[in-house]
């Protein structure tokens, strides 16, 4: 096992997976924003934005990797947490990897 893989392995077991909506979250608590202020900036609603965080809407493709440009972020590690996402929603017991 890798060191990178016994980290992401600590982490999940202390704090949970990590999914789209925590890394979502994460991201705004780091550039301490506002639900508003970071929905004002990706162009979507505050309620959109919360749905996202809490897991309630897990976004397609296209729409992961636009949050990413939007945010300056790396599209691979966002479309790979969305379809990670997807799969977990489904009951796929997958670990998805982007190369």
């Amino acid at each position: 096992m890798s060191i990178k893989e016994t980290l992401s392995v600590k982490l999940e077991k202390e704090y949970g997976p990590v999914t789209f909506g925590r890394a979502l979250w994460a991201y705004r608590k780091g550039e301490e924003m506002t639900q508003t202020e970071l929905a004002q900036a990706l162009g979507i609603s505050s309620s959109s934005l919360c749905d996202l965080e809490k897991g309630r809407t897990i976004p397609t493709v296209r729409r992961a990797a636009k949050i990413a440009k939007q945010l300056g972020q790396s599209e691979k590690m966002w479309v790979q947490l969305a379809v990670q996402d997807s799969f977990t929603d489904a009951g796929l017991n997958y670990r998805i990897s982007v190369a």
